[in-house]
């Protein structure tokens, strides 16, 4: 029951801020400079983008070795390679 509200007055919000940040990332794909909260965008909509796909992928933090050939995971790699360089590069700017 209390999750249930819990969605219910912040589900809304998150949705919508999920929405701006996939904008802001096909807006800005092709950029070659982004901006600060430009960048940020892009790492919540990659992280969100990893664990659509992880949960797909049956990720898991035990997870020890994956297949690589396999594209679907080399993929989920290569995302949070992107995902982390973009906090590194937000966390250097202080």
């Amino acid at each position: 029951m209390a999750e249930q509200e819990y969605r219910r007055l912040v589900g809304p919000e998150l949705e919508h801020g999920r929405t701006l940040a996939f904008e802001t990332l096909s807006n800005t794909a092709d950029a070659t400079e982004l901006s600060e909260p430009e960048l940020d965008a892009w790492v919540r909509a990659l992280n969100d983008i990893r664990l659509w796909l992880g949960t797909l992928l049956d990720v898991s933090e035990d997870q020890t070795e994956d297949d690589p050939d396999d594209p679907p995971h080399l993929l989920y790699h290569l995302l949070t390679e992107i995902q982390g360089l973009a906090v590194e590069a937000l966390l250097g700017d202080e």
